[in-house]
């Protein structure tokens, strides 16, 4: 792991419709680092990795991405070298999962009219294949693949390019307890093979948590109420207050699971 910074947002407010999404959010992400955001529906997580992403602007303070500050980079240039993986990926062709992959070169959901793929792009797509476990399904279809499969080539499809930012949103929507172990030791083993790669996830269950979560942020109400290494964040206490209920917290073989307790 390297001290180089990745990501900073200083200070930032959003306001849609002049309602208050985001209050003072501050966050810094290091190379290397795994981030997880977690908070009740609505909370503002998306909203805070849409920022990450450079989709959407800060109504008030900064965001720095990879060394780029939104409003004075090209924002089509910079995300470029941000690798997303939307479970909700708007993809109506029936593109193969090498064809899916491929997209990846271009930020695109379809593949660009006339956009011939190098040599490298395709050894590429080799190397993510069997990495993620994709080795003979290069020839399926979207529309036939299972949730996990999908799941497996879109993380592949971020990162054709190589990015050192790695952004996934509620990656196990949709996925049954075998597929969502399966996607989990997924992201387990691609940190273990790129240790610079920094990521940030977003979920609401803490038992979608890889094991290499190394940082944490409670999100309530559009501010953040705690940040910091994850086991410091992710305790009884804080996600209690987090969510406004009674829930006990307790990490086993590196996984972290949630109970509710009963109410007094």
């Amino acid at each position: 792991m390297t001290d180089r910074e990745i990501l900073r947002l200083d200070g930032v407010d959003f306001v849609r419709e002049s309602r208050q999404i985001l209050t003072a959010i501050n966050l810094t992400v290091l190379a290397g680092e795994r981030w997880a955001l977690i908070g009740p529906n609505g909370a503002g997580k998306s909203t805070i990795l849409s920022m990450c992403g450079a989709v959407q602007h800060p109504t008030r303070g900064s965001v720095h991405v990879l060394g780029g500050k939104l409003g004075r980079v090209d924002i089509r240039e910079l995300r470029e070298s941000i690798g997303h993986v939307n479970p909700r990926h708007p993809l109506g062709s029936p593109l193969t999962v090498r064809q899916v992959i491929l997209t990846g070169a271009t930020g695109t959901t379809e593949l660009m009219p006339r956009w011939v793929p190098d040599a490298a792009a395709h050894t590429r797509v080799d190397e993510l294949v069997e990495m993620l476990g994709l080795a003979g399904l290069e020839q399926a279809t979207w529309p036939t693949m299972s949730q996990g499969e999908r799941g497996r080539t879109l993380i592949a499809r971020a990162l054709l390019p190589d990015p050192p930012l790695l952004l996934l949103d509620e990656p196990s929507t949709g996925l049954d307890v075998a597929a969502r172990e399966q996607f989990l030791s997924t992201v387990d083993q691609l940190h273990r093979s790129r240790p610079d790669l920094a990521t940030i996830l977003v979920t609401h269950h803490l038992e979608e948590l890889p094991t290499t979560t190394t940082h944490a942020m409670l999100v309530k109400d559009g501010q953040v109420h705690a940040a910091g290494p994850a086991q410091a964040v992710l305790t009884t206490e804080l996600v209690s207050e987090c969510f406004d209920h009674p829930i006990e917290i307790e990490r086993r073989a590196g996984r972290w699971q949630a109970r509710a307790l009963a109410s007094d």
